[in-house]
């Protein structure tokens, strides 16, 4: 799938419930309407797909590594995500990640929610994500 050019437009996330699921690789298994309509993404082209074709480049791969490490140690994940829409626009989200476990606590995959970011708490993440992804560029 090919990944839309960012283009800087903000789509602002109004609250209203935006869920997605995904098995353990991060593959999305369920989106729900608000999911479809904030991503820009049909049901049909984002289920089956992994879930960092939202990935905005602006966010830096540590706080990803981070989610994970969390989210696989069976415990819940909240922080705030940009994400990149289909027709290239984004949109700020704090996102609730938590496992879903079998009968026999095995996790089986994980379920995203989201809620309305606080602007000035934006404005602070977009300069520490700047400086993650800067020191990401000298790791390389």
């Amino acid at each position: 799938m090919k990944r839309p050019k960012p283009i800087n437009e903000e789509v602002l996330f109004d609250g209203r419930s935006l869920i997605s699921e995904t098995d353990t690789k991060g593959v999305i298994t369920f989106v729900n309407r608000k999911f479809v309509e904030m991503s820009a993404y049909p049901k049909e082209e984002s289920v089956g797909k992994p879930h960092s074709i939202l990935r905005h480049p602006d966010m830096p791969k540590a706080a990803f590594a981070e989610m994970w490490k969390i989210i696989k140690s069976g415990k819940i994940w909240e922080g705030y995500v940009k994400n990149l829409r289909k027709d290239g626009k984004f949109y700020w989200v704090i996102v609730h990640i938590a496992p879903k476990f079998d009968e026999n606590e095995n996790i089986i995959g994980y379920i995203a929610s989201r809620k309305v970011p606080d602007r000035a708490k934006i404005r602070q993440m977009e300069k520490l994500y700047k400086e993650m992804r800067e020191a990401e560029s000298k790791d390389i």
